[in-house]
């Protein structure tokens, strides 16, 4: 995860992703962000996921692929989630847009993330 503009930490019994960058546009940084939260799910059993959006601004088609790839994975998953959290009026607007909103869960807060029951 060096060189990343994320950091990944466990609380309780999820894995929260916070993205640390305002702007998740650069493909190959996007590639490697992919490929690292994918190894997350494949290679280490992370089936609890949060994403905080916190500090993201813009997002490209790339991100919200990885996003749909990482809930792809997860829904094949027993006693898997994946909550985006603490999304911005400008994501959220894009969110809603392309009606990833009926398909994903999203919460207003990384606190208000850790309150979700764990299935």
């Amino acid at each position: 995860m060096e060189d990343l503009p994320l950091t990944v930490q466990e609380i309780e019994k999820y894995t929260i992703i916070e993205f640390r960058t305002a702007s998740l546009m650069d493909p190959i940084v996007l590639e490697n962000i992919g490929q690292a939260i994918y190894k997350l799910i494949d290679e280490q059993d992370k089936r609890r996921i949060i994403l905080d959006f916190e500090k993201v601004e813009y997002i490209s088609s790339q991100a919200i692929g990885i996003v749909l790839t990482m809930n792809k994975k997860l829904s094949k998953l027993p006693h898997a989630t994946l909550i985006l959290c603490a999304v911005g009026p400008k994501l959220m607007e894009l969110i809603k847009i392309t009606r990833l909103d009926k398909v994903l869960k999203i919460k207003p807060s990384q606190r208000e993330a850790l309150k979700v029951v764990p299935n």
